[in-house]
Parts: C-alpha cells; structure tokens; sequence
C-alpha cells in the first residue's frame, strides 16, 4: 500500500515537508491501540534466530534505523512499534542549530536515491536527553554525535566530549560522526592524526565512567583504500567496539538522473541505491582486515531484502536503513528479518 497509494503522493511534495508529515502522523498514530496492533503485526518479526548479542547488549533484530530521520529523538517509541532492532539518534550538536538554508533535500526517484545539505540541523543534545529521559519503550539507542558549525575543528573535541557526558546515561552506545559531507571542514577530522586524537579521547572518558559504553565510528564512503586501513589503525588503537559503514557520498558518478539536474541540486551527500555495491565492499574490506572484536554496522543502499543480506554476508553484524525506508517504507524492516530466516 506505501509504494503504490502514499508514496506517490507524498512524493509530490517538498521532501522536507514530507519528512515532518509523516512523522507527525506516526505520531499520531501509534497513541491508538488499534495502530500499534497492526503496526506490529504487518512489520515486526520475532524470533530467536534473528538476536544479536554484541558489545554487550542484545538486540532483538539486526535491523535498524540510520542516524538523521530522528534526530531530535522525538520518534523512538514510536519507531520501535514498526520492528527496528535498534534507533540511532542524531547527529546532536552541544548547542542547537538550524541547518544549512533549504531547500536542501531531495529525491533522485530515476536513481532511488536521495541527495542532502541539512547540515546538523538539530535543537541541541540538552532537548535531546530531556525527551529520551521519558521514553517508554525498552528499544536499544544510539547517540549519534557531532560538532557545531561554528566550532573550529581545532575545538571540536570539547563539543564531542559535551554530547558524549550530556547523552551518557540515556543511550546504549555512542557514533562519533566525523563524516557528513555537510559541516564545513568536518571531513578533515577523518585525518589520521585528528581522528586519533578525538577518539582515544573520548575512549578514555568513557573508561573512566561506571560502565563505559560501546564506542563506535562512522565513516565515509570516499575514503581511499590508505585512509581506510588508517581508520582499521586507529580503531584497533583507541579500542573502539564498532565502525558504521558508510556514511552518504559526494560522488555523483554513475546516476541515472540527467546531468543538469544533479548540477541544478548542487552540493550535499548522496544516500540510497547508488551506494549499495560500493559500500558493501568497504564493509567487506573493513571485515576482513579488522580484529574480530571490532563489530561492523553496514548502512548504504539497503533498497531491498537481499540488499540487507548481502550487507551481514560481506562481514556486517547489523545493518541500518535510511534511504531504502524512504522509498520502500516499512515493510522493508520485516523483508531484511525474513529474508535472513528463509537463509
């Protein structure tokens, strides 16, 4: 019903417009009994071949909703309801900020894509503790983390370091996010030496805390084959529990969609179908070099069921979804979990 009744009608409309609608409908719905009934039997899969035990926590399935579609963590009860394992928050800055200028989203239907600028727009990590302090389900979060735009890269562990104590005792694991496209200069700290500095830092805060929690990174998809085994070196280094492959990609190479488009679109980070084989083989190397300790969550193109499967296959432990919820809706949480049982 999403692909053929909602999904042409909402794509009509302004993506960004359409995001809050539909969050706001969701909302909405899962107040009535009678939604979260049919919710969970239309998408929810259980069963006990599909949990994950990893960095200590046990996650009723592998599937799970990428960072940016509930950043402010006004959703996560609610997102629960449809059968995500795990959601990820974020990316939350210290003090809020409204994002770079719209429009500043948008769809590639021709090439089941989605290419955006929002540039950390968020309402702070302070609003952020106060409602996840309320939630009520028991579904596993992440803490997706940044900096300001205004903050130089010279200070951005200060503002890392603030979301990390401020998110502390409301998340289940933490993403340092060195590597939207769209945070002027944010790249940069994917650096070797930069990147090394701000996680052994933060590794050792989080070791000081009562019962540290599982730190992971997430990376780019335009990192050369040198950068990423400088990232495999650092990760074993600073002892982190996870690396999330890949973020989204400045590269417009291959797309269906007419040049002038892409041009009149301009800058932003490319998410969807494009992504799919690329960044199953940076899981893929990421997996076979890292120690085995070291889990991987694989996000990128996950249009489709097999898609999912390939990601756990190719040495992923979870996978997370973002764009590929967009086009294929729900439904696409239960193909992944069934897809993986019929193997």
């Amino acid at each position: 019903m999403y692909k053929s009744l909602l999904r042409p009608l909402l794509f009509q409309l302004d993506p960004e417009k359409v995001h809050y609608l539909t969050t706001d409908a969701l909302r909405a719905s899962m107040k009535l009994p009678l939604a979260r009934n049919i919710s969970q039997k239309m998408f929810k899969v259980e069963n006990a071949r599909l949990e994950r035990e990893l960095f200590g926590l046990k996650f009723p399935n592998p599937v799970g909703l990428a960072a940016g579609f509930d950043k402010d963590a006004k959703l996560v009860d609610e997102l629960a309801e449809l059968g995500f394992g795990f959601v990820e928050i974020g990316t939350l800055t210290p003090k809020p900020q409204s994002g770079n200028d719209r429009p500043r989203l948008f769809r590639l239907p021709q090439d089941q894509a989605i290419i955006n600028r929002m540039g950390f727009n968020n309402e702070g990590v302070d609003a952020a503790v106060r409602r996840l302090e309320k939630r009520k389900s028991n579904v596993i979060v992440g803490g997706n983390i940044g900096k300001n735009k205004v903050t130089p890269n010279e200070e951005a562990l200060s503002d890392y370091m603030y979301c990390f104590k401020a998110l502390f005792d409301v998340v289940d694991y933490f993403v340092v996010n060195v590597s939207s496209p769209n945070t002027p200069d944010l790249r940069a700290l994917q650096d070797k030496e930069p990147l090394q500095r701000l996680l052994v830092a933060l590794q050792e805060q989080n070791q000081k805390m009562r019962k540290p929690k599982p730190l992971l990174l997430k990376i780019a998809p335009d990192l050369n084959l040198e950068q990423l085994n400088d990232i495999i070196e650092i990760a074993t280094e600073a002892r982190l529990s996870g690396i999330i492959g890949t973020n989204t990609t400045v590269s417009r190479k291959g797309l269906l969609t007419p040049e002038a488009r892409v041009q009149e679109i301009g800058m932003g980070g490319l998410s969807g179908k494009p992504l799919t084989i690329h960044s199953t083989q940076i899981i893929r190397h990421l997996r076979t070099f890292l120690p085995p300790e070291i889990r991987l969550i694989g996000v990128g193109g996950i249009m489709t069921g097999a898609d999912g499967v390939e990601k756990i296959h190719a040495g992923a432990d979870l996978v997370q979804l973002y764009t590929g919820f967009i086009y294929e809706g729900p439904s696409l949480i239960s193909q992944i979990n069934k897809k993986l049982l019929s193997r």
